[in-house]
């Protein structure tokens, strides 16, 4: 989080328990809005199309779950970059619902074009699918999905999409009308700076009768975004310093975000590429990279593996990484700078993973 961001958190914090009820009862709604209002033009979407959440999975999850179009015979589609707690939700929904799931497994090593035809390929053996769920960012690997390409193809075909942005935005440049999706689902609390716990949900105007309300909400006209979700009691301070998050990110500038976070990222990956005991995973071509890449020792595929190969940076070499799992070729362990990192500490992550070197 971002100085700035902190500042404003903490003074949100410090009013909002200080006033409590009087506040929540006679001001908070207005400030909340302002908070959407930002959001949304953020986004490049309309104010009445975003409902602020706590997370991506809070909005991903009440879009499956309320999902209106499924029936006997049905079926949906899901990929093995997609973010597991979404797929075990869209399982969750097959085995509610009697329909079936298929699964597209990436390549560790992909292209747009490569990754468009899976799409395609399973559209054209599933004639029966009516849902998917697509992935902007790949939380694995960093991978790019070609969404907008994917998404008009589905609406060819009648089959509705869920968008998983929670990776997306504040790592690359774009606005949620490129994608073409009806629904997506993002984080602030990510790329964006924003306090933890800070979410958004968009669904584009029209749409809204596809999705049920919240139980207990009701919504006949089916224009009230916010009828989707039900926070219940939140953390009012962390919404009240979104407009602060979204002030600084606008400050750096999206495609400057974009530039660095990929900059750095090739400082370490393209070395890594080199080294023969190593298997870098993601985008094979420009379109298909960001700022967040993952490798694993060459050979070494299972979970166990990765946490193995996460505490070994950590402890021998003082480097935080991640474990990611769900690819269908294995664990992995992430690498995520963020725009405050410097080359010099790349250079520390690439003499790290030189070290690696028969040590597996």
């Amino acid at each position: 989080m971002a100085r700035p961001v902190q500042s404003a958190y903490l003074d949100a914090l410090r009013m909002v328990n200080t006033q409590n009820s009087y506040y929540a009862r006679r001001d908070y709604a207005a400030d909340e809005a302002e908070a959407t209002r930002r959001v949304a033009a953020a986004l490049g979407a309309h104010e009445d199309e975003i409902v602020i959440t706590r997370n991506a999975t809070e909005a991903a999850h009440n879009l499956i779950r309320q999902y209106r179009g499924l029936g006997q015979g049905d079926a949906v589609l899901l990929a093995d970059v997609d973010y597991p707690g979404f797929k075990s939700h869209m399982h969750w929904l097959a085995a509610g619902r009697g329909v079936r799931v298929i699964e597209i497994q990436m390549p560790t090593w992909a292209n747009q074009a490569e990754i468009l035809r899976l799409y395609l390929d399973a559209f054209d053996a599933n004639p029966d699918l009516k849902l998917m769920l697509v992935t902007q960012v790949s939380n694995q690997q960093g991978l790019v999905v070609p969404v907008a390409r994917i998404t008009a193809e589905a609406k060819r075909r009648g089959i509705d999409v869920i968008c998983d942005s929670a990776q997306a935005w504040g790592l690359i440049d774009f606005q949620v009308t490129d994608l073409g999706a009806d629904w997506a689902a993002f984080n602030l609390h990510k790329w964006i700076g924003a306090p933890v716990g800070t979410g958004a949900l968009y669904m584009r105007r029209g749409t809204l009768d596809r999705i049920a309300p919240y139980p207990g909400e009701q919504d006949f006209e089916n224009t009230k975004v916010a009828a989707r979700v039900h926070p219940g009691t939140f953390n009012f301070a962390s919404r009240l310093a979104i407009p602060a998050a979204l002030d600084f990110h606008e400050a750096v500038g999206s495609a400057n975000k974009e530039a660095r976070l990929r900059y750095l990222r090739g400082l370490w990956s393209e070395a890594a590429l080199d080294m023969s005991h190593l298997e870098v995973l993601g985008g094979s071509d420009e379109e298909s990279w960001t700022g967040i890449g993952s490798f694993r020792l060459a050979g070494k595929t299972t979970i166990d593996d990765a946490i193995a190969l996460q505490r070994r940076l950590e402890t021998d070499f003082g480097i935080f990484s991640v474990v990611r799992k769900g690819l269908a070729s294995g664990g992995c362990v992430r690498i995520t700078p963020q725009v405050f990192n410097t080359p010099d500490e790349m250079e520390r992550l690439v003499d790290a993973l030189a070290g690696l070197a028969g040590r597996a």
